[in-house]
Order: structure tokens, then sequence, then C-alpha cells
């Protein structure tokens, strides 16, 4: 398949924006994570192993300001808060799941196990 520099430059510059966005150990583990209901800090900081409070702090905010995540303040004693996944946040299901059948497959190709 042959593309112009202008279109594969075009098409590196979306997987980067793409990276810089869900890149890093911890952005897809709290979608992940969210998705299946961990909808408070405590309960996402148990769910994902060796997450510290600061870096699910500004994972949070990171994934608020890119607007897959919504969080709320409850004006409960004490304060509570409760993340979820904004609507947008789903359309990297399709993502997700191709990165989840090829994490599988690769580590059955690398550990010398036939892939299905």
């Amino acid at each position: 398949m042959e593309l112009n520099n202008k279109k594969v430059q075009d098409k590196i510059k979306f997987v980067q924006d793409t990276l810089y966005v869900i890149s890093g150990k911890w952005k897809l583990p709290i979608i992940i994570s969210l998705y299946y209901g961990n909808n408070r800090f405590r309960d996402l900081q148990k769910s994902i192993p060796k997450i510290t409070n600061r870096v699910l702090s500004k994972e949070l905010k990171d994934l608020e300001a890119n607007q897959l995540v919504v969080r709320t303040v409850y004006d409960t004693s004490p304060v509570s808060v409760e993340y979820v996944l904004a609507d947008y946040a789903l359309t990297l299901t399709p993502v997700i799941q191709s990165m989840t059948k090829w994490g599988e497959e690769h580590r059955q190709k690398i550990a010398g196990k036939s892939v299905v």
C-alpha cells in the first residue's frame, strides 16, 4: 500500500494523538476499571495493583481533561467523589478489545503456545 508522505504523516499524527490520550501504564487500566463499575477513588485504587494515590489522582485529572471521565462531587459528610466514564470513552471499546486480544495472543506466542 503506497501513500504519499502527507497522508503517512497524517496517519502518524492521528496515532500520536491517540497515544497522547491513552498512553502510559495506568490510563487504560483506569478506564477498564471504571467500565466494570469501580467508581470511587478507593475502589479504583484497590482494583489496579500497585497504583499510588498520587498517580491515580493525576491520571484521573488527565482523563477528565480529555473528556473521557466525569468527576462528580457529592455534598455529603464527608464529601464523596465519584468517577464515571463519559459516553465518549466508550468509543475506545473497540481499541481496548483489539489490544486485549492482541495482548493475549502475544503472551501465548512468547510463551511458546500456539495462537488461536
